[in-house]
C-alpha cells in the first residue's frame, strides 16, 4: 500500500476552510467520501449558528423572546458551551455581545456585505439566556443577539474531523484555527507556523502538534471603520488596543478546536497575567502577545515551541 495525500478547500463562515488527509491508496475514495461530510458539516454548522443569516436557526432564535424555544442539537451545543464558558470567566467571554458587535461596525456578512441588524435590549448579558437540558430548549429574557462567532467555527471543525479519524493524519485548517489529527507523511508531528501579531507578515514561530487544536485570536484580523478590532470585552461592549501593554494576540492549544477557538477569545479579553491563569486552570496551553511585543506563555507552551 501506498500513503496518499488528498486535498480541498472551500469558503464557509467568511473564511478558506482546507482539509488535508493522508490516507493509504486503497481508502481514496472513503477519503474523498470524508472530506464530503466535512464541508457538510461546515455547511450545517454556518447555516444554523450564522448571526448575519436572517433564516438562521439562531436568528429565529433571537426573534422569539420570553419563551422556551427547542432548538436543534448543534445550536444547543454551541450555546451550552458558550454560556458555560461566560459563567467561568464572569462574562469575559459573552455570547450575547451580537448587538454589541453590530453597533460597533460588525454588521455585514463579508462576502454579500448584506446587514440585517436585530432589535436588542441594551443591558443583556449570559445570565438572560436559560437552557433547559432536557427539553433542549432556549428561552431568551429580553430581546438580545447571540454571536457565536467564537464557538461555531471550533465546532465545524472539530465535527469535521470526526470524519477524518480513521485515517493516518489530517490538518482541518479554518482561516488559522487548526485541528490536527495522526501524524504528517513522515511520521511526525504536524509542524503549524504562528503569525507574528506584529510583524504580520513573517512568523512568530512554529509548533509541534497532533490530535490537538491550535486558534490565535488577533487584534490584528478585522478592523471596525472606527479603527477598532473586532474583539469586544462584553463587560465595557469596547474594544482595544489604547495602551502598549494590552493584548496583540492570544495562541491557545487545546484538546479541541471549540475549546481553543473560545478559549483564545476569553484569554484575549481577560488579558496579562490573568489570561495565562485562566488558561492554565482551563487545562490549556497558550502564548500571549502585547502590543508591545511582550510575551507571556503557559507553563507547558514550550513544549510545543519549534
Amino acid at each position: 500500500m501506498t500513503l496518499q495525500r488528498a486535498t480541498a478547500g472551500r469558503v464557509f463562515m467568511d473564511t478558506f476552510v482546507s482539509f488535508e488527509v493522508l490516507h493509504e491508496d486503497t481508502e481514496t475514495d472513503a477519503a474523498d467520501a470524508a472530506m464530503s461530510d466535512g464541508f457538510r458539516w461546515f455547511s450545517d454548522v454556518e447555516a444554523t449558528c450564522s448571526r448575519f443569516d436572517p433564516e438562521s436557526e439562531l436568528r429565529r432564535l433571537c426573534a422569539r423572546t420570553g419563551e422556551p424555544v427547542t432548538v436543534g442539537p448543534l445550536l444547543f451545543a454551541a450555546v451550552s458551551f458558550a454560556l458555560e464558558l461566560a459563567e467561568r470567566t464572569g462574562g469575559a467571554f459573552d455570547p450575547t455581545v451580537g448587538a454589541a458587535m453590530e453597533a460597533a461596525g460588525f454588521d455585514r456578512e463579508y462576502r454579500s456585505q448584506e446587514s440585517h441588524p436585530h432589535d436588542a435590549v441594551p443591558g443583556a448579558t449570559w445570565r438572560d439566556v436559560i437552557l433547559d437540558d432536557d427539553a433542549r430548549t432556549i428561552r431568551l429574557e429580553r430581546g438580545l443577539t447571540l454571536d457565536l462567532g467564537a464557538v461555531a467555527k471550533g465546532l465545524a471543525i472539530d465535527l469535521a474531523g470526526q470524519a477524518f479519524a480513521p485515517f493516518r493524519g489530517f490538518v482541518i485548517d479554518a482561516g488559522g484555527d487548526i485541528l490536527t489529527g495522526g501524524t504528517n507523511a513522515d511520521g511526525g508531528p504536524w509542524v503549524i507556523g504562528l503569525r507574528d501579531p506584529i510583524a504580520t507578515d513573517v512568523l512568530a514561530g512554529s509548533v509541534r502538534l497532533t490530535d490537538a487544536a491550535i486558534c490565535t485570536s488577533g487584534g490584528y484580523e478585522r478592523k471596525a471603520a472606527g479603527g477598532g478590532h473586532h474583539i469586544l470585552d462584553p463587560r465595557t461592549h469596547c474594544a482595544g488596543p489604547s495602551t502598549p501593554a494590552e493584548t496583540a494576540s492570544v495562541t491557545v492549544i487545546a484538546e479541541t478546536a471549540m475549546a481553543a477557538d473560545a478559549l483564545a477569545t476569553a484569554a484575549f479579553v481577560l488579558g496579562g497575567e490573568a489570561a495565562i491563569a485562566f488558561l492554565e486552570d482551563e487545562g490549556a496551553e497558550g502564548r500571549l502577545t502585547t502590543i508591545d511585543g511582550r510575551v507571556l506563555a503557559t507553563r507547558g507552551f514550550e513544549e510545543y515551541w519549534l
